[in-house]
């Protein structure tokens, strides 16, 4: 069974369809699909982002422990900020997406609850010497995010939190309708993106605050089949979608996001300088856009003349194209841009061709998103 969001009941009194994404029950969607692209173009939007994984770690050995486990730099990190990184088996394939924020005292780190178990498992198994003292809160732990335009408008109206005091990848504690929360500063469609974790038992109430202050600006809730669109558009990639524990980061295209070439070792290192001195990989990960009926599920196979040479791994409606776009898995001699493939699925079938992401391009300008 999905794990469900702590909204279901208010999301559904409200109408709101529910769907399975990263394998957690969440709003699907909460009006037309064109009504909530618009929203999170021009204005700013409300995610219910419980899909989350929080694991609280604390000890003197803290720090020196998870920067010898994960990707990235986390020796560095002083309270405030944060990074994301991956955890990779020996073999470096990818079993978790890790997001890990400095506290006062510790670090949180934020994941994914479709892979809870293994991800802690994993990271409980490299606790062996270490004075480290591992913490799963999620059960009592939930977020929701404001994006769009208006999304600094917003916070500095709900709490006085100037979204330019965050660094990218940072946060900051603030109250908002009295409830204590850790405010972090990420991207879910490009521009600007504010994710708020707080206490479960305050969600319900959170959620009302927000969803007031959001539709003041114009704005509304938004179901993860609108995300899906806006983010392919922003080429921002899923974890469990994207990139999982068949790929290395190198294939996943997540080089310059999720790995430090400048710290100590970690697991899985070995193979990711293996790849990066080889200079290329067999596959990559790339954008696609698709003509034919339809758009392609994840899994369907890409072709060049009749020989498969790659798989689509996601997809959705593009607006901004008009146009179904995706992003999938393309052998090194048929990915280059503008290279055209076939696929087809069931009684369906297209074409494919590798395109440059994204597609849209939002930056933030002192606190609005602009594109």
């Amino acid at each position: 069974m999905p794990m469900e969001t702590p909204l279901r009941e208010q999301h559904q009194r409200a109408g709101a369809t529910l769907g399975v994404y990263f394998d957690c029950l969440l709003p699907e969607r909460f009006s037309e699909p064109t009504a909530e692209y618009r929203l999170a173009r021009e204005s700013v939007v409300l995610l219910d982002s419980n899909y989350h994984v929080f694991i609280y770690f604390e000890g003197p050995d803290r720090v020196r422990y998870l920067n010898a486990v994960l990707t990235n730099n986390v020796k560095d990190l002083v309270a405030g900020q944060g990074n994301v990184s991956l955890l990779l088996n020996p073999q470096g394939h990818i079993l978790a997406e890790i997001e890990i924020y400095a506290l006062e005292e510790g670090l949180l780190a934020v994941s994914h609850a479709a892979a809870r178990e293994r991800t802690a498992a994993t990271l409980d198994k490299f606790i062996i010497m270490d004075d480290v003292a591992m913490e799963d809160a999620t059960d009592r732990t939930g977020s929701l995010a404001l994006a769009g335009p208006q999304a600094a408008a917003v916070l500095r109206q709900l709490c006085g939190l100037e979204f330019e005091s965050i660094a990218p990848g940072s946060h900051s504690e603030t109250l908002i309708a009295k409830v204590p929360c850790r405010a972090l500063r990420k991207t879910f469609f490009g521009g600007t993106g504010v994710e708020l974790i707080a206490l479960r038992e305050h969600l319900a109430g959170l959620w009302s605050a927000l969803l007031a202050a959001v539709r003041a600006f114009g704005g509304g809730p938004i179901g993860y089949a609108t995300l899906n669109s806006l983010r392919l558009e922003s080429g921002v990639p899923w974890f469990g979608y994207d990139f999982d524990d068949k790929y290395i980061p190198h294939e996943a295209a997540l080089e310059s996001s999720h790995i430090s070439n400048t710290k100590g070792c970690y697991v899985g290192q070995e193979i990711v300088e293996r790849v990066r001195s080889r200079g290329h990989v067999n596959r990559r990960r790339v954008g696609l856009q698709f003509s034919g009926l339809g758009a392609p599920a994840g899994g369907t196979k890409l072709l060049a003349d009749g020989k498969e040479v790659g798989h689509v791994t996601s997809s959705a409606y593009s607006p901004a194209l008009d146009r179904p776009i995706g992003m999938g898995y393309v052998r090194r001699e048929h990915n280059a841009l503008g290279s055209r493939l076939q696929w087809s699925a069931a009684e369906k079938k297209g074409e494919a061709e590798v395109i440059e992401l994204p597609i849209v391009t939002v930056k933030t300008v002192h606190g609005r998103s602009s594109s």
